[in-house]
């Protein structure tokens, strides 16, 4: 399984809401077992930059890339981009992940 993991910042307070039902319009893309959109709600002392979270879940690569092709990930793009500062993307195969605390 691959797991899809994306902060955004939004300088603009203002335009917070319009970037979350931007990235909103990705839950309607049927390719993932999993996507949540999800508010940080800031407790961690160490780092409150990040605004929004894109979490997904997929069966694998292919299934990752389907949803990247679909229409409506380019929607999102279009409608968040213009009013996102920050973008930092995550991808990582849970087969081959660490299970072991470091």
């Amino acid at each position: 399984m691959i797991r899809h993991i994306v902060f955004f910042t939004v300088p603009d307070r203002e335009n917070l809401e319009r970037v979350r039902a931007g990235l909103s319009i990705l839950t309607e893309i049927p390719h993932s077992r999993l996507l949540e959109i999800g508010t940080n709600v800031k407790t961690d002392q160490l780092g409150t930059e990040v605004d929004l979270v894109v979490y997904g879940e997929f069966d694998d690569e292919a299934a990752l890339a389907a949803y990247k092709a679909h229409p409506n990930y380019q929607k999102s793009i279009e409608l968040v981009r213009p009013l996102r500062e920050m973008r930092i993307a995550a991808d990582y195969d849970t087969t081959t992940a660490a299970r072991d605390p470091i």
